[in-house]
């Protein structure tokens, strides 16, 4: 029996997920519709990816843009204010703002420029000008999303409404977020938030409904969209729709990406939504792994994918952990396999730069080495997306392999997680039995741990969809 996915996976899937989508659209931005996968035909494992860059403000490979850094303002306003403070929040928008950020919105830049205070600036710019109906809150939201949804519907869309008013003075992007709060919300209890649909829009302003209720209809597709996706209501429903059509975080960031125009915002928001629902096992490792960015006016700290996953936990009232274990006896570098080397933590940290890394436990900052993949596997029998984690880390390795590097595969203790990539490399790549596989890598690699019994699980799914031909397995040459 599969397990139930814990719910600390789809809370760092949400954050993690939304910051990736931000990053991943971030060079196609204003760009013309199919040009993702006119530049990627197909997934890019090897040391360059999807994660390229560049864009018309010249993004760095995994860098994410305003809508990242909004939300990080947010998520820092409510854990050090112990839940919402608009003044303190706005604030920080302020100074975030005054450091002249590249990519801000017309609509918040002159909201967070106009000198009034926190309760009227976004009032009185919607007075002035009746147009105030852009994604900008809604990019920014996922943080909030995560921290009130353990407080019920009610109490998260009305935190959503109130979020959103501090930029955002048309109350139509307001219920775009208060919906989106909730389809979160559902996610991270496990449940769909498809099916969830209904009954948010229920909690929809009367005015609105029929507005939103459009966009987040089952057969909406956005071609029907009568905006450009800068505005609220088709970057929330092209969001949804990709839920629906795509199986995969990877697959529902390609199709929004590929809609063109704002790719970004809408990656970010269908990037929160996939991760809640997929988990962040289910976020490419070649895509987390070099995100990565700054808050402008807010110190010079750069957030990576731990600050992320610690952060997404410190939202949803979780147990911190240290991924900082300090110094500990180095096992490895030592090649097990051809190509493939095996260690443990501090065996990799300090090996040679040219080794393309694949870490198996989570790290407090990144190696200093140019390729290096981080993986969300757990040592315990929790992981209920095992099978999709694994097959992403030997579909990467596979790619590196290929283009001649050599590997380097390590977890904490370099035993457990370590043995059970590298007996899958053996089973599926040279199709040997699960019992094969761990008697070679045993024979040359003494560190090997075989206490999980998950992991011996999912090794012989592995050899059985190999058997198939469809678990990837090279033909004979």
């Amino acid at each position: 029996m599969t397990p139930r996915m814990h719910r600390s996976h789809r809370v760092a899937g949400a954050l993690v997920g939304s910051a990736v989508g931000d990053a991943l659209g971030a060079p196609f931005e204003f760009g013309p519709a199919g040009q993702f996968s006119a530049r990627f035909p197909q997934p890019a494992r090897g040391v360059h990816t999807e994660m390229c860059g560049g864009g018309s403000l010249g993004w760095q490979p995994g860098e994410f843009t305003d809508d990242t850094q909004m939300a990080l303002l947010v998520a820092a306003s409510l854990v050090e204010r112990g839940g919402l403070d608009e003044a303190d929040l706005f604030d920080r928008f302020r100074r975030w703002a005054a450091a002249d950020p590249p990519g801000v919105g017309v609509q918040t830049r002159a909201v967070l420029g106009s000198g009034l205070p926190w309760d009227t600036a976004a009032a009185e710019h919607f007075r002035r000008t009746g147009r105030a109906a852009g994604n900008g809150s809604l990019m920014r939201t996922t943080p909030a999303a995560i921290r009130f949804s353990r407080d019920g519907c009610h109490a998260t869309m009305d935190a959503a409404r109130r979020i959103s008013a501090l930029t955002h003075g048309d109350p139509s992007a307001g219920e775009g977020c208060a919906v989106f709060h909730e389809l979160v919300r559902v996610a991270l209890d496990g449940g769909d938030p498809l099916a969830a649909i209904p009954a948010a829009l229920d909690a929809v302003a009367d005015e609105h409904r029929d507005r939103w209720a459009t966009v987040l209809a089952s057969d909406w597709t956005p071609e029907q969209a009568t905006e450009s996706n800068g505005a609220v209501w088709p970057t929330l429903g092209q969001a949804v729709w990709a839920l629906r059509q795509g199986s995969s975080v990877a697959e529902v960031l390609r199709l929004v990406v590929d809609l063109g125009g704002d790719t970004d915002t809408v990656a970010a928001v269908a990037g929160g939504l996939a991760g809640a629902v997929h988990g962040m096992g289910g976020i490419p490792m070649r895509w987390s792994s070099v995100l990565h960015g700054k808050v402008p006016g807010h110190g010079d700290e750069v957030w990576r994918l731990a600050d992320l996953q610690q952060l997404a936990a410190t939202l949803d009232g979780g147990v911190q952990q240290s991924y900082d274990p300090g110094v500990i006896p180095r096992i490895g570098p030592r090649e097990v396999l051809p190509g493939i080397w095996a260690g443990n933590l501090d065996g990799a940290r300090y090996s040679d730069e040219d080794f393309a890394v694949i870490s198996l436990c989570r790290l407090g900052e990144p190696f200093p080495h140019r390729t290096h993949r981080m993986a969300y596997i757990a040592d315990n029998d929790h992981n209920a997306d095992l099978d999709d984690m694994l097959a992403d880390v030997l579909d990467d390795m596979a790619a590196l392999h290929a283009e001649g590097h050599r590997l380097l595969v390590h977890c904490h203790g370099g035993a457990s997680r370590t043995g059970l990539v590298l007996r899958a490399w053996l089973v599926r790549e040279e199709g040997m039995s699960v019992e094969a596989a761990t008697r070679h890598v045993a024979e040359r690699w003494p560190h090997l741990g075989l206490w999980n019994d998950s992991f011996t699980a999912a090794l012989h799914r592995v050899h059985a969809l190999s058997a198939t031909g469809r678990g990837g397995r090279r033909a004979p040459a």
